[in-house]
């Protein structure tokens, strides 16, 4: 059967692997001070080509995004696995690494992930080559660096401590292996990545994609942030929505004071929980049991029943708030409706929305791009939603995709398409309807 075979081939596969267990580069020890950090800068020099570089984080962990190790690797040096912590802030050995390498072609698989923490460091990329971002722009079927690792090299990755705390000191030796290899294989998978890119003509849109990377300014803060808990389904109601939200920002900001995850101090569930057992009490029967409703609560985790009153003066604000003051059903924004509802309320964008994606979809198999690199579906529907009242040609079509971000070549590509399907006015009917979600990583 065809399951069956496909199982089949999928462990013959994992069994012509050759397990990478350490690194075949050689590593230096790990680098703690600012002497060590100027020695790998030196050694680091006389290596040739591009820099590969990694960072690990403790997310799930710790409230902060810090790095807590760099790893950096160039053919002809070994692999550096950097401590940041004594260094952080100590900007003219900082400014010696960038003015060496800032120029230099820096590997990074997945770069948005790891940028931010790289940056505030002090590190200043000018030059990238996303190999996750660029294995997706040549078509390849998985992306992960365990994938490509195995597709491109023949290699399988050990993957036991994907998700360990990297703040914990002293770093465990097997922690730091796993860590290097990475970077040891981040090189190979650069070449491979690179010869595919060319020998399909993407070679200069994967330098756009990159380039757009480095320039895209830092996300704007999310406005009411509290609104995103896990577990919103269950709140009914403003005064439960205030109670979530002084929940929310309590938790916050004794997250960042003590600096844990907020999920490990107290979990979205518990707070959810929380709003909406208290909103159906007086604050006078909160006060009697208020204490006991909050240690007894199953979502709750050990460390955060600790700050037990915290908790108790954020319901109680909530609880005291007048009718007025509580925070509407739903925040004003600017986003688009959901397009489930587009077939009903906008009947005219919702047939035009087919079409778009249609044909999108269409030149995004044939040029093996995924529909999300092709184009931003956001950018698609927000044009289409907006051609019910405004006419759109085809230069003020381009001219409105790049004003909302949408790169060059991704104008150039798709943007007849869209104007195309601004003459419709029938639904396609479709296997897969056009949706607001977006493919996960």
């Amino acid at each position: 059967m065809r399951a069956e075979t496909g199982e089949s081939d999928s462990l013959s596969h994992q069994s012509e692997l050759t397990p990478l267990r350490r690194s075949r580069a050689k590593v230096a020890p790990l680098v703690v001070s600012s002497e060590e950090f100027l020695a790998a800068i030196e050694e680091l020099q006389e290596g040739v080509g591009p820099l590969a570089v990694d960072a690990e984080r403790a997310s799930g962990y710790r409230y902060n995004s810090h790095a807590y190790l760099f790893q950096f690797y160039r053919r002809g040096s070994r692999i550096f696995l950097i401590d940041p912590i004594e260094l952080r802030g100590k900007s003219e050995i900082i400014e010696e690494f960038n003015e060496a390498f800032n120029e230099e072609l820096w590997l990074i698989h997945a770069s948005t992930q790891d940028l931010p923490c790289i940056r505030e460091f002090g590190l200043k990329p000018a030059r990238l080559f996303d190999t996750e971002l660029g294995a997706r722009l040549a078509g390849f079927p998985r992306v992960g660096l365990g994938p490509l690792t195995e597709e491109l090299l023949g290699l399988s990755l050990a993957k036991e401590h994907s998700a360990v705390d990297w703040s914990i000191r002293p770093l465990h030796p097997e922690w730091r292996a796993y860590a290097a290899l990475d970077v040891d294989v981040l090189i190979d998978i650069y070449d491979g990545v690179l010869r595919a890119l060319i020998e399909q003509g993407k070679n200069v849109i994967a330098e756009e994609e990159f380039a757009s990377i480095l320039d895209a300014p830092p996300p704007a803060p999310r406005k009411d942030p509290w609104r995103r808990t896990s577990g919103m389904h269950k709140v009914k109601g403003r005064r439960a929505l205030a109670l979530v939200r002084e929940l929310w920002i309590t938790r916050d900001e004794l997250a960042r004071e003590l600096d844990i995850a907020p999920g490990r101090l107290f979990p979205d569930l518990a707070i959810a929980d929380l709003a909406v057992a208290t909103s159906q009490i007086t604050i006078e029967q909160f006060n009697s049991n208020g204490a006991e409703m909050i240690r007894t609560l199953p979502s709750a985790r050990r460390k955060g029943v600790e700050h037990i009153g915290k908790w108790q003066a954020a319901i109680l604000r909530a609880l005291e708030l007048a009718d007025r003051d509580l925070p509407p059903m739903r925040s004003a924004t600017d986003s688009l409706p959901p397009v489930k509802v587009w077939r009903e309320k906008a009947p005219l964008a919702y047939a035009r929305l087919t079409h778009a994606r249609f044909h999108l979809q269409s030149l995004s198999h044939e040029l093996k791009i995924p529909l999300e690199n092709l184009i931003s579906p956001e950018s698609v529907r927000r044009l289409i939603w907006v051609s019910e009242k405004r006419t759109f040609d085809l230069d003020s079509a381009k001219a409105f995709l790049l004003e909302l971000g949408v790169r060059t070549w991704q104008v150039n590509l798709s943007s007849e398409i869209i104007v195309r399907a601004l003459d419709e006015s029938e639904p396609l009917i479709m296997k897969d309807e056009p949706t607001d979600s977006q493919p996960e990583e």
